[in-house]
């Protein structure tokens, strides 16, 4: 056994809740998720600490009342927003103020009122162009509140006196009174190089600078367990050879269930870890209307990919996705403040032949009209099942349908449509059964 060697067959299940909750939880302090979390943590710390970082290239730190995963990226994100209390998510507004709540509250003792708060965020949020905070105006004031909302959920900000909504209904007349967890603050502002001196986001990413075969070969290991963990499915075809073979190979699944007690399913395609301990942030299937209309749609979509009498949908080849990931990158980076010069790397990447377009590399397009019509049948069969809002606004429903399919790696959003990748394969001939609202 690699992994967990020092944990009994007794602790095995507590220790694999613990890896989970670190998982899914990053941050962890004395209140967040629960107050049971930190022990849990704190019990299996030394073990945590050597797995995590052998197994997926992570760091553990635990300082006071803390524990904070600190996570090598691969690739950037884009759906992985924070969010406020209500689900939505975090606008460059609420980012922006987040970020220098955290700034002031690193300067900060160990209390502060939320007044005096959103005065230095105000100080500091008008010296940047675009951007400003006035307490007086509603839509800076929501953003605020949304912004210590989410510190004051994880623990970061503790009220000990007053009313976080009565000042923000009326600044004037609501006050609050904070205790500051110092210990969170600095685990959340610890950014792994000098933010002055970088030039692009490109810094954050993991870079394997091993000169060794016996090293490349760990980091690749390291990056197949993280893509298994850090994404809803694994594709093949979307990784380098190297991490593909990783993929493949019998160690993983082993290592994986080792440390989560999750099993890895593996088709031709690529591999996915079942979700059956409720670890994931959002699942699929999922409850409410948007997953209901995403499965359903899936199903849509995988019976006109298979349906031997209707006419064949149309082949494309797959976009390349690092071309993709390089312009999201450049989106990113035109952020940077004015007057930080970027140095840009004019070395040319080396070449790579481009994959041999065969049928097998070719997906189906659904056209957006199938999906408009598909989702016009969803709201006709199952009209009770969704809102009033939902059917004045079908549009929206399958934009945000398609978008979960999107995040979930069941279809590709291209212009005119979608590709539909072989995880729809997984809801051919499903007989969808949807829980219908109760009207009285």
């Amino acid at each position: 056994m690699r992994f967990a060697a020092e944990v009994s067959d007794l602790e095995l299940a507590d220790y694999q809740r613990a890896v989970r909750l670190l998982l899914r939880h990053p941050l962890v302090t004395a209140t967040w998720p629960d107050e049971k979390a930190l022990p849990r943590i704190r019990r299996f710390s030394a073990e945590l600490r050597r797995d995590l970082s052998e197994a997926f290239g992570y760091r553990l730190e635990l300082h006071g009342s803390t524990a904070r995963l600190v996570r090598t990226a691969d690739r950037l994100e884009p759906d992985r927003p924070a969010l406020t209390r209500t689900g939505r998510p975090f606008d460059r507004q609420r980012y922006a103020y987040l970020s220098l709540c955290l700034a002031t509250l690193g300067r900060a003792g160990i209390q502060i009122t939320l007044t005096e708060l959103a005065d230095a965020v105000a100080g500091d949020a008008n010296r940047i162009a675009g951007l400003g905070l006035d307490p007086d105006a509603g839509a800076d004031r929501r953003a605020f509140v949304d912004a210590v909302a989410w510190l004051e959920d994880r623990g970061v900000l503790r009220l000990a006196d007053g009313s976080s909504a009565a000042w923000a209904s009326d600044p004037g007349t609501g006050e609050a009174l904070y205790d500051i967890a110092r210990d969170a603050v600095f685990a959340l502002f610890r950014p792994p190089r000098v933010l002055q001196h970088i030039d692009s986001v490109t810094a954050l990413l993991e870079r394997s600078l091993s000169s060794s075969g016996n090293a490349e070969r760990r980091a690749a290991a390291q990056a197949a367990r993280r893509a298994v963990l850090e994404r809803p499915i694994v594709y093949f075809d979307d990784v380098p050879a190297e991490i593909g073979n990783h993929l493949r190979g019998q160690a993983l699944p082993a290592d994986l269930y080792r440390l989560t007690g999750l099993r890895l399913e593996r088709r031709a395609e690529g591999v996915l870890l079942v979700d059956t301990s409720n670890w994931s942030v959002e699942r699929f299937p999922g409850t409410g209307s948007v997953a209901q209309a995403a499965v359903l749609l899936a199903v849509a979509i995988a019976e006109r990919v298979s349906d031997p009498d209707g006419r064949r949908a149309r082949r494309m080849p797959m976009p390349d996705l690092a071309e993709a990931h390089t312009k999201l990158i450049a989106q990113v980076d035109a952020g940077l403040p004015a007057g930080i010069p970027i140095a840009m790397d004019t070395a040319e990447p080396a070449a790579q032949p481009p994959p041999e377009e065969t049928e097998e590399r070719k997906l189906p397009l659904i056209t957006d009209s199938f999906l408009r019509e598909a989702t016009a049948e969803i709201l006709t069969s199952y009209g009770s099942a969704f809102g009033a809002a939902w059917h004045t606004d079908p549009d929206r429903l399958r934009a945000e349908a398609v978008a979960l399919l999107v995040r979930f790696g069941a279809v590709l959003a291209v212009p005119g449509g979608v590709l539909a990748r072989p995880l729809i394969g997984r809801y051919r001939s499903t007989v969808a059964q949807v829980k219908q609202r109760t009207l009285f």
